[in-house]
């Protein structure tokens, strides 16, 4: 199914400096948070701590919506980890198993849970993937699909959008630098989606990982759920404006929507500058974990966070040229506006 450029407002598509964008619908902008987001505090980053915070915050979503989570139809479950910023950076895989042990808690058989990730070598550097020297990983008889191996995307379910080139996700920042833009080949307008999440499952969960990033802004659960979870979204590094469009673009797509039941993010490690990079220097922890069904909500209590501590050590905060929460929040994913979030606290 062909997904093209979803409508926006005027305004959205003369900040982005991107092509037109077909009227298809009228989007509803959502300022005022319509969900919570519930908050749990770790003893510690043990495996232990981790399941029993899990296990809270999921049983106050069921309590909020009314409905256990149970096995529907494909009875398979879809996890969106992010490992692309090397070790140091990525999905604890502590917070990995103990959502796993939720959800066959819930009935789901271990086997049918299966984990996403971008970059295999990032996957076996992280522990997602068999150590080549002992062969041994953490996520026994869960499979793990590795998108670029190009096996994951459906050529008939594509995001359409006129802006060529092919570069790696993460370093494409120095892989644009001096690179004329001149491919006209038709595939590279595309965007293929990774249809295992929102195809082949009940439903999917975003386990992203909190960075800054020097495009987007914020590298978190919009970004993982979006250019970290299709193929060719790279060629949107080479205007500042494009990227972030395509982030709140294909944040908007109904078919991923529907499927994305909700995002955790640990805040046992994210970065305040010089991401997606992994720089120890400039990395914090805090002993949180959060669950929502805002991403856009969740980013942005992470930009403020992040911005904080690009004060405190003396840097200038994100880009508030950088609109790519704002141009989400326009196309009727989240809300922007901070000061009305709802924080519940599930100890």
């Amino acid at each position: 199914m062909r997904i093209p450029a979803l409508a926006a407002l005027a305004a959205l598509t003369a900040l982005a400096g991107a092509p037109a964008l077909r009227a298809e619908f009228t989007p509803e902008v959502q300022r005022v948070p319509k969900e919570p987001v519930w908050e749990g505090h770790l003893k510690s980053f043990s495996d232990a701590d981790y399941d029993a915070e899990v296990e809270k915050l999921i049983s106050a979503f069921e309590k909020a919506k009314g409905r256990a989570i149970a096995p529907r139809a494909k009875k398979k479950v879809g996890l969106k980890i992010y490992s692309d910023s090397g070790p140091g950076m990525a999905t604890p895989t502590a917070l990995v198993r103990a959502v796993i042990g939720a959800l066959e808690r819930r009935g789901y058989k271990h086997g049918d849970i299966f984990l996403v990730g971008l970059n295999q070598l990032r996957l076996r550097m992280t522990g997602y993937l068999p150590s080549l020297v002992t062969g041994e990983t953490p996520f026994k008889g869960n499979p793990v699909y590795v998108l670029e191996s190009g096996r994951y995307y459906d050529p008939v379910w594509f995001y359409d959008s006129p802006l060529p080139e092919r570069f790696d996700p993460i370093f494409a920042a120095h892989q644009t630098e001096g690179v004329p833009n001149t491919s006209t080949k038709e595939e590279d307008r595309k965007s293929f989606l990774a249809t295992p999440l929102f195809l082949d499952t009940d439903f999917w969960i975003n386990l992203p990982v909190y960075t800054d990033h020097q495009v987007l802004g914020v590298n978190g659960a919009l970004v993982n759920a979006t250019l970290w979870n299709a193929s060719n979204t790279a060629r949107f590094f080479r205007s500042p404006a494009t990227a972030p469009a395509a982030v709140a673009e294909m944040s908007a797509i109904p078919e991923l929507r529907e499927t994305w039941l909700f995002t955790i993010a640990s805040l046992e490690h994210y970065q305040f500058i010089g991401g997606p990079y992994f720089n120890s220097l400039y990395t914090r922890s805090e002993p949180l974990i959060w669950l929502g069904t805002d991403p856009v909500m969740m980013d942005a209590l992470m930009r403020a966070r992040i911005n904080q501590w690009r004060k405190r050590e003396g840097f200038e905060p994100i880009s508030e040229e950088i609109r790519t929460l704002e141009f989400a929040e326009t196309l009727g994913v989240g809300s922007t506006v901070i000061r009305s979030a709802k924080m519940i606290n599930v100890d």
